[in-house]
Formats: C-alpha cells, structure tokens, sequence
C-alpha cells in the first residue's frame, strides 16, 4: 500500500483509495481501514468488482471503528 501511495503521489493522483491486482485466476484488493490496518480482499476473475469495491468500504469503515 505504501508503494501504491508514493506512486500516487509522485504522479500527482492524490492519496490512493484502494491497489488492486488483477492476475489471470483473479484479484487481490487492499485498503487501508485506519492508521493501523489494511484490509486485503481476494477475488475470482469473474467478480463483480462494483459490487466488490461497495463492500470494500463498509467493512473497511467498520473495521476502523474496532481497532
């Protein structure tokens, strides 16, 4: 994720919502939740991604209320 931030930032996109990696049996998603977390996410290549990235920020929201 850090990475993914320094490019986003040396290429003047702004701060970095969420990676994403798309290989061919599927993707792997991460998202910060907090300072302290990250919340990483496996998906099957036919995934509904939209469906995918809705549920990726709720959980990542509540699982920075927990922490």
């Amino acid at each position: 994720l850090s990475l993914g931030d320094r490019a986003g930032r040396e290429l003047a996109r702004g701060s970095i919502d969420r990676i994403m990696i798309q290989g061919e049996r599927g993707y792997v998603i991460m998202t910060s939740s907090g300072d302290e977390a990250v919340l990483t996410i496996m998906a099957k290549p036919n995934a509904k991604l939209g469906l995918i990235f809705l549920d990726i920020k709720r959980a990542s929201e509540a699982l920075a209320k927990l922490i």
